[in-house]
């Protein structure tokens, strides 16, 4: 599985950005397709996630009811919408895709992804 990640940039605080993840080259299983955010030294952070076929969201507490993960399963492509941006918003966001099912509390965890994109930087500044 290949991901393709674009859609980042600089914005200000309080501003929106929608970035999207393009999968393909996929053969089999396709369970889940997540975001995660790293910044330089730390570890790398779960956003969000939606499965493929129930389209079941998750979301990590400090992006609720900011962000939201949607998907095209036509088009294989997932986005996520980011809201009333802040400046601890900035990091570089990646796309991942899980083959296989994973339980709820999973979701978080990079190690339930078996496939990552390269990512794209989201700065958010004044």
């Amino acid at each position: 599985v290949q991901l393709q990640a674009s859609g980042g940039g600089l914005v200000q605080p309080g501003d929106s950005l929608k970035v999207s993840c393009v999968a393909s080259g996929w053969n089999y299983g396709r369970y889940a397709m997540g975001w995660f955010r790293q910044v330089p030294g730390k570890e790398r952070e779960f956003v969000a996630a939606v499965t493929w076929s129930a389209g079941t969201t998750y979301y990590a507490d400090s992006v609720k009811g900011r962000f939201t993960i949607s998907k095209d399963n036509a088009k294989k492509t997932v986005y996520l919408q980011m809201n009333d941006l802040k400046t601890e918003d900035t990091a570089v966001y990646f796309c991942a895709h899980a083959n296989s099912p994973y339980p709820p509390a999973a979701a978080g965890s990079w190690t339930a992804y078996d496939h990552w994109g390269q990512g794209t930087q989201v700065t958010v500044s004044s």
